[in-house]
C-alpha cells in the first residue's frame, strides 16, 4: 500500500494590506521531500508527521512530497502559487501508482485567479490519481468548505478545537479513515449542511465547549465516522464563505444527512451567542485595572496576525502609556526595523525609538518614546500545542510601566514563551495584552484570572456587518438579518 502526502497552506485575508509571495513561504514552512523535521508538525503538516510515524507499523509506504505554508496575510501571488502547486503535483505524478493521498491544507487559501485554492489542488490531484485512489484531507475549521473540494475528496476532517490544539489527533483520524477505506472496512459518505451564517466559535467557552464534546462522543458509534464544524474564515471574501457542518457516515447517506441537519439547526439557533463580548480600549483597560487579582489578560483580536493583520496597531499600548499603567506587558508588535535597532543599541540601553504603526491606517500612529532595552533573543520560538512557532529575533523594551515585545517574524501570541524568552513572567503582571483572537487561550487561559476582549482599530472587524464583502453569496447572517439556513447542500 502506497500513500502520498504533501502540504500547501495559508489562511488568506483578502482585505489584508500584506500580499503573500513565495518569500513568505520560505520564511515559514518550505520543505522539500524528506526535509521536514522529525520533532513536531509545522503549519498544516500533521498528516505527514503522523503518516511518517505510523507507516512501518501500519504496513504502508509513505511517499513524501513538498510542504509549503505561510503565515496568514493577503492573497498569494498567482505565479508563486502555481509554482508550488505544480511542484507537488509533479511529485504525485512521479509517485504513481498510489493508493491514497494525505493532504495537509488550510481551507481558506486564496491566490490571484484562484478563490478556491484547495478545490483546485484536490481536483487536479484527483485527475492524476484516478477515481479509485482514496483522498483524505485535513483542514482548519476556519475554512471555506466548498463543493468543489468535497466532490473530489473521499474524506475531509477539520480540527475540532479553537484554539487548534488537536491538529495531530485529527490527522490521525484522516489516516485511520483512509486506511480503513482502502482495507474495505468502511465506505465513507459525506453530508454537508449550510447554516448561512458568519460567526466566531471559540471552543474554550460555552456553548461550543459542550457541543464539541458531544460531537466527539458521537464518532465511532452508530455508523458515524467523523463530524466536523467549518466555522468559516470571516476575512476571506469568497462566494462560499459561511458556517457548514460536515458528517461522514459508514455507507449510510440518510444517517449522515440527518445528523448534519440536526447539528446545523443547532448552530443556527446559536446565532449571536458564541462570541464573547468586546469592550472599547478605554473600557477594557479600565475593567482590567479595577480587577483585584493578577494577571488580567486583554486580547486584541482586531490586530491578530493569525487572521492576516499586521500586528503593529498601537491603540492599546498608547492608552496604557497615557494612563501610566504599571506592571503591564504587551505583545507581539511586528516591527523588524525596531528589533534591529534594539540589537544595535544593546541590552540595557536607553534610547529614543519609533515603533509600531507602520503598515496601514489601521495600524494607528507609531509610538515615539525613550525606551529601555530589557530583553533580546535571536531566533526565538513560542509554543502552540505540539508546534513550535518562530517569532524570529525579538526585543523587549520598557516604556514607563509597560514592557513591549517586538518581533521580526510576524505571528500572533500563542505561547507564554513570547514573554518568557525575554525574561518577562506574565503570571506576575497585572495586565498582559496579547494580539490574538482565541489561540492565546491554550497557554494564557490557564494563568488568567480574567480575560477581556478589546476592540482596537486593527483591521479584523469583530462586527462582520462592517467587513466590505463583494463576492459573498447573499443572503447570509448577520449581513442579512433574516437569512435562513440553506440546509443540505452535499
Amino acid at each position: 500500500m502506497r500513500l502520498f502526502t504533501a502540504t500547501l497552506a495559508t489562511e488568506t485575508n483578502t482585505f489584508s494590506p500584506l500580499p503573500t509571495s513565495l518569500e513568505n513561504y520560505r520564511e515559514s514552512v518550505f520543505y522539500r521531500p524528506g526535509e521536514h523535521p522529525t520533532d513536531a508538525p509545522r503549519m498544516c503538516t500533521a498528516p505527514l508527521v503522523v503518516g511518517r510515524a505510523r507507516a512501518k507499523q501500519e504496513g504502508f509506504e509513505l511517499i513524501e512530497g513538498s510542504c509549503f505554508a505561510a503565515s496568514p496575510a493577503g492573497t498569494t501571488n498567482q505565479a508563486d502559487y502555481e509554482t508550488m502547486r505544480d511542484e507537488i503535483l509533479a511529485q504525485l505524478q512521479a509517485a504513481l501508482p498510489v493508493d491514497g493521498l494525505l493532504l495537509g491544507l488550510h481551507g481558506a487559501m486564496v491566490a490571484h485567479g484562484y478563490d478556491d485554492v484547495e478545490g483546485d489542488i484536490i481536483e487536479r490531484a484527483r485527475a492524476i490519481v484516478g477515481p479509485r485512489c482514496v483522498i483524505g484531507v485535513e483542514l482548519d475549521p476556519h475554512c471555506h468548505l466548498t463543493l468543489k473540494r468535497l466532490s473530489h475528496a473521499d474524506i475531509v476532517v477539520l480540527y475540532k478545537e479553537f484554539p487548534h490544539t488537536d491538529v495531530v489527533e485529527r490527522a490521525e483520524d484522516v489516516l485511520d479513515l483512509v486506511l480503513a477505506t482502502l482495507r474495505g472496512k468502511v465506505k465513507p459518505v459525506m453530508s454537508v449542511y449550510d447554516c448561512r451564517q458568519i460567526q466566531s466559535y471559540p471552543t474554550t467557552i460555552q456553548p461550543m465547549r459542550g457541543l464539541v464534546d458531544r460531537i466527539k462522543a458521537m464518532e465511532g458509534k452508530n455508523g458515524i465516522l467523523s463530524v466536523s464544524i467549518a466555522h468559516c474564515f470571516p476575512y476571506g471574501d469568497v462566494a462560499e464563505i459561511g458556517t457548514r457542518v460536515l458528517v461522514i457516515a459508514d455507507g449510510d447517506k440518510k444517517k449522515a444527512d440527518a445528523l448534519a441537519t440536526a447539528l446545523g439547526e443547532e448552530l443556527v439557533g446559536l446565532r449571536g451567542k458564541t462570541q464573547p463580548p468586546s469592550f472599547d480600549v478605554a473600557a477594557g483597560v479600565g475593567e482590567g485595572m479595577a480587577f483585584n487579582d493578577l494577571p488580567v489578560v486583554i486580547a486584541d483580536p482586531a490586530d491578530n496576525a493569525g487572521g492576516g493583520a499586521p500586528s503593529d496597531n498601537t491603540d492599546i499600548l498608547r492608552h496604557l502609556i497615557e494612563k501610566k499603567v504599571e506592571n503591564a506587558c504587551l505583545g507581539p508588535i511586528w516591527d523588524p526595523i525596531a528589533v534591529r535597532l534594539c540589537f544595535d543599541a544593546g541590552l540595557g540601553a536607553r534610547f529614543d525609538l519609533r515603533f509600531g504603526g507602520k503598515i496601514a491606517p489601521s495600524s494607528g500612529q507609531p509610538v515615539d518614546a525613550e525606551v529601555e532595552v530589557v530583553g533580546l533573543k535571536r531566533n526565538a520560538r513560542q509554543s502552540f500545542g505540539p508546534t513550535q512557532v518562530s517569532v524570529g529575533d525579538c526585543a523587549a523594551v520598557r516604556v514607563g510601566g509597560v514592557d513591549v515585545v517586538l518581533i521580526s517574524n510576524r505571528t500572533q501570541a500563542t505561547g507564554l514563551e513570547l514573554f518568557t524568552n525575554l525574561g518577562i513572567d506574565p503570571t506576575q503582571r497585572k495586565i498582559v495584552v496579547v494580539k490574538s483572537t482565541n489561540h492565546f487561550m491554550a497557554a494564557y487561559g490557564p494563568i488568567a484570572k480574567k480575560v477581556i476582549y478589546v476592540e482596537s482599530s486593527g483591521p479584523l472587524r469583530r462586527d462582520h456587518r462592517k467587513v466590505p464583502y463583494r463576492k459573498v453569496e447573499r443572503p447570509i447572517w448577520p449581513l442579512d438579518a433574516d437569512a435562513k439556513p440553506r440546509g443540505l447542500i452535499f
